[in-house]
């Protein structure tokens, strides 16, 4: 009898942590309005993905907001959190490699509210947003993440030897030089 109890316990304690989930795909280079995510996971434990993919050069990549607006003190999140992984092979292979986060949640929307965000320069690939805590009653959450090209050496040499050319002209005018009629 002890031993079916003990294996009874075990069990319980085995299926508690959560499982990984990919919630949705946000697309390719995704925007503020294509990157947008959200989720119920309900009460628990809970680890949702949300792959995307970066072509072309490096992007500037922002975790606009992740919050969670709870009504009652029992929708609250514990160690909610948010990570951005680099994705070779499947996820949670193993080989996936941590580029942003992890990123705890903090009260920083309003009373009733706790959210996170952050930004890096990634290369191209795919990547995955995990998201992550313990839910309480009827909690939920959602956010944006976008990408901006980089500009890359070319075009701030553009930009440089445009300036360069004005302030040229500038001074030109400036010590009384030919005038263009």
């Amino acid at each position: 009898m002890k031993k079916l109890l003990l294996a009874a316990v075990l069990a319980c304690g085995l299926a508690a942590p959560a499982q990984a989930a990919v919630v949705g795909f946000l697309g390719t280079n995704p925007t503020s309005g294509s990157g947008a995510f959200s989720n119920d996971p309900g009460a628990g434990a809970f680890t949702d993905q949300y792959t995307f993919q970066l072509i072309g050069a490096p992007q500037f990549f922002t975790v606009a907001s992740a919050t969670n607006n709870f009504a009652s003190p029992s929708d609250f999140m514990a160690g909610f959190r948010g990570s951005v992984y680099r994705l070779f092979g499947a996820i949670g292979g193993g080989d996936d490699v941590l580029v942003l986060g992890p990123t705890l949640a903090t009260a920083n929307c309003d009373v009733d509210c706790q959210g996170f965000g952050g930004n890096a320069f990634l290369e191209a690939g795919s990547y995955y947003l995990q998201i992550e805590g313990i839910a309480g009653g009827t909690a939920g959450y959602g956010g944006t993440i976008s990408v901006a090209a980089v500009p890359e050496i070319g075009t701030w040499m553009m930009l440089i030897l445009g300036f360069a050319g004005i302030g040229a002209l500038g001074m030109r005018k400036k010590l009384g030089g030919v005038r263009l009629a």
